[in-house]
């Protein structure tokens, strides 16, 4: 049960690491657009749902992909993948040095995310076998 308890809560931490790398913008939903059923995405995007206003906070479009960073290039699934395995020492550092981030924005965009996420997954994977070894 413990193990168990412990690989769930390094899964959640691990998902909560990688929602928090993207830029977040606010959506607000509101009450159904003419026209559209309740509950169903309006053509602006947001979600109808009648009498109730809620604000959901998403991630939003990043204006720097595919843009070249220093090096000229944009970062691609490689890099998304080492980004993604050194990620615990990077939101360690990312604290202590406020010129240290988690997430490279010039990146080739979901590749890239398709690399950060496999790295960050290679971490609970890791651990979760050596818990399971125990």
């Amino acid at each position: 049960m413990k193990k168990t308890l412990f690989i769930f809560a390094l899964m959640a931490v691990m998902f909560i690491m990688v929602a928090g790398c993207a830029s977040s913008k606010v959506v607000q939903v509101n009450t159904p657009a003419p026209n559209t059923q309740a509950g169903t995405p309006a053509p602006n995007g947001q979600i109808n749902v009648p009498g109730v206003n809620i604000q959901v906070y998403a991630p939003g479009p990043n204006p720097m992909v595919n843009t070249p960073d220093g090096h000229g290039a944009p970062a691609n699934i490689w890099l998304g993948l080492w980004h993604g395995i050194i990620s615990p020492v990077i939101i360690v550092l990312s604290f202590l040095h406020k010129n240290v981030q988690m997430y490279e924005v010039h990146n080739d965009g979901s590749l890239y995310n398709l690399g950060f996420f496999l790295g960050v997954f290679l971490w609970a994977a890791v651990i979760g076998l050596l818990v399971g070894r125990r």
